[in-house]
Parts: structure tokens; C-alpha cells; sequence
């Protein structure tokens, strides 16, 4: 049975929830579920802004005929081509012979790749700045290549003032009922799991992002129309500021994130001792253990945090397993501009601190911290003193920044 929300008179959302998806992209958990938005515009002719993805096809299909109402779909725009947004293209071509899809170039091209129907003959290809009439309201197209795919562009209603913004401002989390995001408590409530969409999704594309919200500046906007997540009609500067620091690589908060991994304990000691450090001296503190913890929430807290510090043993030689998988998904992620400590352990042959140092020498503006304590087996009393320093350096470097 169908289950929309309007959004205006003529806008409205048909998309559809998933509680049921343990992965997003076969990596991410999301323990909250998952919108896939699409949006049915009702003007003199009919256009849909993206379709979803098949576990949801169902409920689609069903929202799109209700609100149609006999009418046929005269439009469908294809904003991104990634499957949870184009899996239902070719159902959908099937329902409705007759649309015609409004894209670029290069999502053409992906549609031949991924599907068997004719695109040639339903594809209305648009450039930067093309505009289209659905009676009123007008459409013009904005491209934002690499927010996330080469082929991704945005829409803008320049009639009602509203941003579809494809993956753009998204966050993970069903919607459960709620369509806008001041029906929620989105601070309290979302925030992290849209810091956790974004870094995770997008946050390698900042250069790309900030094109995009270069871009946007120019646009009167009233309302945010995402693919995932709540759609924005008030507040808007707070999720624009929230992007535009995410984007530039700035922490939101001064304080540090201590990530470790521990095999008996001992390197979990020494991070416990250096947190205990820091918040005696007021520096705040979140703490991680990177073989129980989620790596996309520990990727989420570095882009977050001001300083960051690392502590893992040495194992086979190298840096125990999880954190070494942590460090490479920061640097595919592509952290900046922080401050970083290490703390290595090793009964024998502590190596694992040069080895961090490696993988994060290859991310921009990383200031790393002295001293890098080394620990063999368990912390004495030479290597608290050494962790004193550490907090003491630290906790002077936060309150100078």
C-alpha cells in the first residue's frame, strides 16, 4: 500500500524506508536503516527526480501511481546513476513507454552499461545551466562531478526555490514518518549518522564539495531535497556550515579522539592513563578501540575532532590488524589538517609507531605530536612519564589552537 508525504502542493516524496539492510554498499552499517528519497512533481507535466533502490521498489511504484492518478509520467530525471538511485529505471521505462529522461552525457553512457532498454530514444541530455519547463516551474541543471560519481548533477526548481541535491546532504537513518528535518530533533538525534554519511560516502571529495557549494551560493535556496535522509526547509546555514567545514577538512570540536588496539589490555592501559591525562588538564576525550568499534564511526570522530592520537601494538612486525585497516580508510578518506600522537607497544620489537607515522605522512597538514611513547608489554613507570608529557603537550597545543 502507498505511503508518501507532500512536500507542497505539487511536490511530493514517494521514496521509501529499509530497517532491513545491515550494509550500505556491502560496507557500512546502519543500524538505523536507510531512506532512498525520489520526489513526483505534478505540473502540467509530470516529472519524477530520481527513482530507488529495489528493496524498496515496491512501495515506489505504488506512491508514483496513486499520486499520478491516471496520468501518464512524462519525465523521470536521473540525478545519479548508482544503483540505489537508478536500480528501478528499467521497471519503470517498462510502466511508462513514453518518458523521457533528462540527464548529462556521462549518465546516458552509464545507463547503456548497467541496463538493456533504448537509451538513446528516451534521453533528453542537459548541460551546466540547461533549463526545463514542466508548466510552473522551471528546472536548471547544475553538474557536481565527484560528489560522489563522475556523472552526478543536481537540480534546482527555480520556481520554489528548492536544491534536489542527489547525494549531497544526506545522512544515514530511515525517516520513520518524519519528512523534514525540523519535525525531528536533528541535532541531538541525526547529526552524528550524517557526519558518519558524509565522511564515509563523500568526504574524500572536499575539493569537489566545495565546487558544489561554490556553486549553490549563487542559487536562492529555500529547501534541500536529498536522496537520503530529511528533506530542509528552515535552518538550512546549519547543515551548509556543518558541509562547508566537513568539506575544508576542519574539526568541528577541540579536544581529542584516542583511537587503540589491544590484544591483552596493555595498549588499552596506556590510552585509558592518557585520557585520564588529558581530562585532568580540561581537554575532552572520546575513546575508540578499533577491533569493537564500527570503522566508518571512528572515521566520523577523526574528521569531528581537533587531535587525534593512536596507540596500537606491533604485530608480525607490523601494526596490529585493525588499526592498520583504520589508518589506510582515514587515508583513503582523505584526512587533513590535524594533530596526531602515537603510542606503540611491542614485547620485543616495537615497530608499529614508525609504521602509523607512514600511513599518515601521506594525508595533508598532519602535525604530528612529541613524544611517540613506545611501550614493551606493559606500562612502567618511565612510560607514564613519557604519557604525562604527551597529555601535558597535547593539552597546551588544544588550548592554543
Amino acid at each position: 500500500m502507498y505511503c508518501y508525504r507532500r512536500i507542497t502542493e505539487d511536490l511530493s516524496w514517494v521514496g521509501g524506508n529499509d530497517r532491513r539492510l545491515s550494509l550500505f554498499e556491502g560496507v557500512y552499517k546502519v543500524p538505523a536503516g536507510v531512506s532512498y528519497n525520489s520526489y513526483l512533481l505534478t505540473d502540467e507535466k509530470t516529472a519524477l527526480i530520481d527513482t530507488v533502490d529495489k528493496a524498496v521498489s515496491e512501495v515506489f511504484f505504488e506512491n508514483v501511481e496513486e499520486l499520478l492518478k491516471g496520468r501518464t509520467l512524462d519525465y523521470v530525471v536521473v540525478q545519479h546513476m548508482e544503483p540505489d538511485h537508478s536500480a528501478t529505471l528499467q521497471e519503470l521505462v517498462l510502466r511508462y513507454p513514453q518518458v523521457q529522461i533528462i540527464c548529462n552525457a556521462k549518465s546516458a553512457a552509464m545507463m547503456k552499461q548497467f541496463f538493456s532498454f533504448d537509451v538513446d530514444s528516451h534521453a533528453v541530455l542537459v548541460k551546466e545551466g540547461d533549463e526545463i519547463s514542466f508548466g510552473r516551474h522551471t528546472f536548471t541543471f547544475v553538474m557536481a562531478p565527484m560528489v560522489h560519481w563522475p556523472e552526478v548533477m543536481v537540480s534546482y526548481d527555480k520556481t520554489d526555490k528548492i536544491l534536489f541535491s542527489a547525494d549531497a546532504f544526506g545522512c544515514f537513518g530511515a525517516l520513520n514518518g518524519a519528512i523534514f528535518a525540523d519535525e525531528v530533533d536533528f541535532e541531538r538525534d541525526y547529526l552524528d549518522e550524517a557526519r558518519r554519511y558524509y565522511t564515509n560516502i563523500v568526504g574524500k571529495y572536499g575539493m569537489q564539495v566545495q565546487a558544489l557549494l561554490k556553486k549553490a551560493s549563487a542559487l536562492d535556496i529555500t529547501m534541500i531535497c536529498p536522496l537520503h535522509g530529511f528533506v530542509w526547509r528552515e535552518k538550512l546555514e546549519l547543515y551548509l556550515e556543518k558541509y562547508d567545514k566537513w568539506s575544508r577538512y576542519e574539526p568541528e570540536k577541540r579536544g581529542v579522539m584516542i583511537a587503540y588496539a589491544s590484544i591483552y589490555g596493555n595498549t588499552a592501559n596506556a590510552a585509558e592513563i592518557l585520557s585520564c591525562n588529558l581530562r585532568e588538564r580540561g581537554v575532552n576525550t572520546v575513546m575508540y578501540d578499533v577491533s569493537m568499534t564500527e570503522a566508518s564511526d571512528v572515521v566520523s570522530a577523526a574528521f569531528c575532532w581537533s587531535h587525534l592520537v593512536f596507540a596500537a601494538p606491533t604485530y608480525n612486525n607490523g601494526i596490529f590488524v585493525t588499526m592498520e585497516a583504520l589508518l589506510h580508510e582515514l587515508a583513503a578518506h582523505n584526512l587533513q589538517n590535524r594533530t596526531v600522537a602515537l603510542i606503540e607497544n611491542g614485547s620485543w620489537a616495537p615497530v608499529s609507531g614508525k609504521q602509523m607515522g607512514e600511513i599518515l605522512e601521506k594525508c595533508k597538514n598532519i602535525t604530528f605530536m612529541e613524544p611517540v611513547c613506545s611501550i614493551k608489554s606493559s606500562v612502567k613507570a618511565e612510560q607514564r612519564e613519557l604519557l604525562e608529557t604527551l597529555a601535558h603537550n597535547i593539552a597546551e597545543n588544544v588550548k592554543e589552537s
